[in-house]
């Protein structure tokens, strides 16, 4: 191991969400002594954000309910929080420059920066009751929306439009869902999987409305009365929530001069061009030895382990970076659980039935297993989890057969 990879002094991490979260924890774990500090452009302590979507957008809990840690934890473990926003890098002085005008030396800087939504190009896009979901903020908002509102039109049939959609439901709103893909979730799962879930949407009484686009909101001054369409129809709706994916945060670190495209570049180890500068989690773009190429993942798991990696090669441990993806989303009553990736598969198995609300859909490659998507079906997502983890696969006819013990393919 070269000692060029050991850090010594202020590690400065950008971004509090759950990679940079993880990465100051896992360097106190490791061992490291010297001042971290955590930039953090929200008022809140660092906290999970799945749930935003989900059990807190149902629920009547505060934001406590939702915090990683106390604030006792970040005193005791020597974690300073900065509330504030990095607006530079001065890569040759080694300084983060904040809004406020502060700067920050560091020995070795994280990026954790994450994304942000894709804004909406449409006429009154920027109305009151045109929202996105993406912090605690926003999910604070809807909350408040959610208890006014009669009709919602949601822009997007992807995980969080869909969840979002099945909230509003659950609440008793007219939901209607535009999708410009002809399915649900197309670029994220199998045929089998969006039409499930779009059968389970419809019989709760969400509208789908799949191969159009939104071509305007309109308005009676600033408030929402409806949504135009391609096709020519007009949806009354008195608040949208659009979905319509994320951008990577990526210009602090293109301002610096770093390597960029579709996020950070970094190599097998995380590391950008420059050999005092990590990114992890959404903003970053990693070269994959497990799939080759480079990739960049939207997920809690990859945020977590790709903080738990560049902490152990700051304090010595030197590794690849090399996780096996997982993924989840909650929609109404139903779970779906993602092990591995299935893009580019060329054959799908059903282990279960669709109509018993409890399925796995087994995708292949060549014949071999790249991945499993589950609804209501954990063990089978554990399953592939650990067999994908350790480079396994499991012949088609067998996956497909219920009598058949999945344990015996781990052995």
């Amino acid at each position: 191991m070269s000692k060029d990879w050991v850090v010594k002094g202020p590690v400065v991490i950008v971004g509090a969400g759950h990679a940079g979260f993880q990465v100051a924890a896992s360097l106190r774990q490791a061992g490291y002594s010297d001042p971290i500090r955590l930039i953090n452009d929200e008022a809140h302590l660092p906290y999970q954000r799945p749930p935003l979507s989900k059990a807190y957008l149902k629920g009547s809990g505060g934001p406590e309910t939702l915090m990683f840690r106390p604030l006792k934890f970040y005193v005791d473990q020597g974690i300073e929080l900065v509330y504030d926003r990095a607006v530079a890098v001065q890569r040759q002085h080694r300084k983060v420059v904040l809004a406020s005008g502060q700067a920050l030396d560091y020995g070795h800087l994280i990026f954790a920066t994450g994304a942000r939504n894709r804004l909406l190009d449409l006429p009154n896009a920027n109305l009151p009751d045109v929202r996105y979901l993406r912090i605690l903020d926003d999910s604070e908002d809807l909350r408040a929306r959610l208890a006014k509102a009669k009709r919602v039109v949601v822009i997007g049939a992807g995980f969080i439009g869909l969840e979002f959609a099945a909230t509003a439901r659950i609440k008793g709103l007219e939901v209607d869902v535009l999708e410009l893909a002809g399915r649900v979730m197309a670029r994220a799962v199998t045929a089998e999987i969006s039409d499930y879930f779009q059968t389970q949407h419809a019989d709760a009484g969400v509208r789908i409305h799949l191969g159009v686009q939104a071509t305007s909101i309109e308005a009676d001054g600033d408030k929402v009365t409806g949504i135009s369409l391609s096709d020519g129809r007009h949806i009354p709706a008195d608040l949208v929530v659009v979905g319509v994916g994320v951008l990577p945060n990526v210009e602090l670190a293109a301002d610096a001069g770093l390597k960029v495209a579709s996020g950070i570049i970094v190599d097998e180890h995380l590391a950008t061009s420059d050999p005092h500068i990590s990114a992890i989690g959404d903003c970053a773009l990693f070269a994959s030895p497990r799939f080759g190429g480079t990739l960049r993942l939207e997920s809690v798991q990859n945020a977590t382990d790709h903080a738990r990696c560049v902490a152990a090669r700051l304090t010595g441990d030197v590794q690849v970076y090399d996780g096996q993806p997982w993924f989840w989303s909650d929609q109404g009553n139903d779970k779906l659980q993602i092990a591995g990736l299935t893009t580019g598969y060329d054959q799908v198995v059903l282990r279960g039935d669709p109509a018993q609300k409890a399925f796995s859909a087994f995708c292949y490659k060549e014949g071999r297993l790249v991945g499993i998507e589950s609804v209501n079906r954990a063990g089978d997502h554990m399953f592939g989890r650990r067999l994908l983890a350790a480079g396994g696969t499991i012949d088609p006819d067998k996956a497909a057969d219920l009598s058949f013990d999945l344990k015996s393919a781990l052995s």
